[in-house]
C-alpha cells in the first residue's frame, strides 16, 4: 500500500472524464430548473459512499458471482467505449427514466456514481493500489461538489460550444483509456 502520484493522478483523469460532471452541467440545470433546489452536499456525499463501497467490496461481488477482475476489466473496456462514442458524436446510446427529484437519484445514482463509473472503479483495480484510487475518488468527489455549487456559472461562461468542446476531448481520452484498458487485460483471460 503505497502512494503513488502517477496513479493518483492518472486515476483521477480516469474518474473524471468518467463521471463527466462537467459534461453533466446541462442534466444538472435541467435538474434544477425543474426541482428548484440541487441538493450538492448530500448527492455528494451520496456518490462518494457508493464508489468507496464498490472499491472496496466489489471485487468480492464479483467472486461470489464467480468473474475474475480481468473479465470485467474488459467488459468495463467495452461500456467505457461506448460512454466515449456517446460523448464524441453527441448520441445517446442509454436512456435513464426522466428523473423526478434532485437529491440522492438522480444525482448521487446514477448521474455520477452510474455504471459506467463503478465499470471504471473495478477495472482501475486491475492495474492500481487501491489507497490510489480511493484518493482519486475524494479528489472526483470534490470537484462534483464544486461543480453542482457553481453549475449555473459554469455554464454561463463556457456556454454551449464550450461544453461541447469539453466534453468531445474527454470523450477522446475516454476512449483512449478504454482500448488500454482492453489491451491490458484480454491477455489475462487467456493465461489461465
Amino acid at each position: 500500500m503505497e502512494l503513488n502520484f502517477r496513479e493518483i493522478a492518472s486515476a483521477t483523469m480516469i474518474l473524471f472524464a468518467v463521471i463527466d460532471i462537467v459534461g453533466g452541467i446541462p442534466v444538472v440545470i435541467s435538474l434544477r430548473s425543474k426541482v428548484g433546489h440541487i441538493q450538492s452536499e448530500k448527492a455528494s456525499i451520496v456518490a462518494a459512499g457508493i464508489m468507496l463501497a464498490f472499491l472496496f467490496l466489489g471485487d468480492k461481488i464479483l467472486k461470489l458471482i464467480g468473474i475474475d477482475v480481468n473479465s470485467f476489466a474488459v467488459a468495463g473496456s467495452f461500456v467505457l467505449f461506448f460512454l466515449a462514442i456517446e460523448m464524441i458524436l453527441g448520441i445517446t446510446l442509454y436512456k435513464d427514466d426522466e428523473p423526478h427529484s434532485a437529491s440522492i437519484v438522480p444525482l448521487a445514482f446514477p448521474l455520477i456514481a452510474g455504471a459506467g463509473t463503478l465499470t471504471a472503479l473495478l477495472s482501475l483495480r486491475a492495474e492500481y493500489q487501491v489507497v490510489n484510487i480511493a484518493i482519486a475518488i475524494v479528489i472526483n468527489i470534490i470537484i462534483v461538489y464544486i461543480v453542482l455549487k457553481t453549475s449555473t456559472r459554469i455554464e454561463r461562461f463556457l456556454g454551449p460550444s464550450g461544453l461541447s468542446i469539453i466534453r468531445k476531448v474527454f470523450g477522446i481520452v475516454l476512449m483512449a483509456i478504454a482500448v488500454k484498458l482492453f489491451a491490458s487485460n484480454i491477455q489475462g483471460l487467456f493465461a489461465g
